[in-house]
């Protein structure tokens, strides 16, 4: 770990930059990915299953039978957790479902928006050393709420060719019927193209390591729409003297155990809070089973000591963390200084872990300082909004004039016509 205390500001740009990776190597692999699926589809997906997660897959989409045995082979407590958290998660969501609200904006003339579901939406669950099912209920609910026809989720098999049992029972317990048994790029590729398997989508959701953020950005050369830029977890903790180093530690290491490219920062004003986190952290790590992949993660995280919570807050503007913790006694009073930030975690007890599993908000987040620019997951991610306009004939005659002066200051007369010749 990186240990800073009261640094200058004029450091600050520096430390808020994450881990940087060879681009031009990933992008050049990225394009031959998408190459193999344009022209081989089905096969270059069995091919690449093969390569890169040493799967056998012959058949790569998911039978019914694989879907009703998955059920019988986690245990009911999952199960129970599962429904719980998909309760909670529904309920959050559902609240955004919005009022249509007609405004007259002037005498005879009425604008409304309406939504409209993404028609054709594909998901991309991480199956690797964490298989991510929480992350179906992340994307699958709001899209069914949404009203999205078609989801499609594509997921990485394990070397026996089989699908994690507990992303397939819920995908079920979600509705989605269409699951595919292929990750990282290629899976990208294969639902922003298609395949003779695999349909071709509309819009793509779901985080995932830098090949699948590179593969979702180039998606977007094919007229592909993506959720957000989402790579590595990070989280950034504000702590006062009222802090726990304990909570403190494990909501540091939470993040640091998804891989050794995230990050994790932890930021405050009080000394002996200071050593006792760091302390924590090295206690608690020891007893991990992802102890080493985190211990790499921790070798670029960030401890700092500041002079103030304010300070401490700007820094994290700054730096836009996905996941902010205030473990502040008074954190009410700071949440109006907070600009950016993917989801915010309130006081003591309010671990990031229940933003990731169970509270009801969504763990699908921007990262790498995205937060300055993108929301995370929402209803709203899977609707498009269209606006609507009906003007009677009195309406026409009370913005008539206004329109047609503008359209002819700006040269465009057959605009100016399109109103005259209703006037006249």
């Amino acid at each position: 770990m990186k240990i800073y205390r009261y640094p200058e500001k004029n450091t600050w740009a520096d430390l808020v930059k994450r881990p940087v990776f060879e681009r031009e190597e990933i992008s050049g692999l990225i394009t031959e990915i998408f190459e193999a699926v344009k022209n081989n589809g089905d096969k270059a997906i069995v091919d690449f299953n093969k390569k890169f997660d040493k799967a056998i897959t012959p058949q790569i989409a998911v039978s019914e039978m694989e879907m009703e045995n998955a059920e019988n082979e986690i245990s009911e407590a999952l199960k129970k957790a599962i429904k719980q958290a998909k309760e909670n998660i529904t309920k959050f969501h559902a609240s955004q479902i919005p009022e249509t609200e007609k405004i007259e904006t002037v005498k005879g003339v009425i604008c409304w928006r309406e939504n409209r579901a993404v028609e054709k939406v594909g998901i991309y669950i991480p199956g690797g050393t964490a298989p991510l099912f929480s992350t179906v209920l992340m994307l699958a609910v709001p899209a069914q709420l949404a009203g999205c026809r078609e989801i499609i989720l594509c997921t990485p098999p394990d070397r026996n060719g089989n699908v994690n049992p507990a992303i397939l029972f819920t995908a079920k317990l979600c509705g989605i019927t269409k699951i595919f048994k292929t990750g990282g790029a290629q899976a990208i590729a294969a639902m922003a193209l298609g395949t003779e398997s695999i349909p071709q989508v509309y819009k793509i959701f779901g985080p995932g390591n830098q090949f699948v953020v590179a593969a979702k950005e180039y998606a977007q050369q094919y007229g592909v729409a993506i959720d957000m830029p989402a790579g590595p977890s990070e989280v950034l903790v504000i702590a006062d003297s009222k802090a726990v180093p304990e909570f403190c530690a494990a909501d540091l290491l939470s993040q640091a155990e998804h891989g050794s490219d995230s990050q994790v920062v932890f930021i405050t004003t009080d000394f002996k809070i200071f050593n006792e986190t760091i302390e924590a952290v090295e206690k608690q790590i020891r007893k991990l089973p992802r102890n080493e992949m985190a211990r790499q993660a921790l070798d670029h995280s960030l401890f700092i000591m500041v002079d103030s919570i304010e300070e401490a807050l700007e820094f994290s503007n700054s730096y836009a963390p996905e996941h902010l913790i205030l473990a502040l006694e008074d954190f009410e009073k700071y949440i109006p200084m907070i600009r950016n930030a993917g989801s915010v975690f309130l006081g003591n007890y309010s671990c990031e872990s229940a933003g990731d599993y169970a509270s009801g908000t969504n763990h699908t987040l921007p990262t790498n300082a995205y937060a300055k620019n993108y929301s995370g997951v929402s209803l709203d991610s899977f609707v498009k909004k269209i606006t609507f306009q009906h003007l009677s004939k009195e309406g026409l005659k009370n913005i008539g004039k206004t329109i047609e002066i503008m359209a002819e200051a700006e040269g465009l007369i057959a605009h100016k016509n399109a109103v005259s010749i209703r006037l006249k």
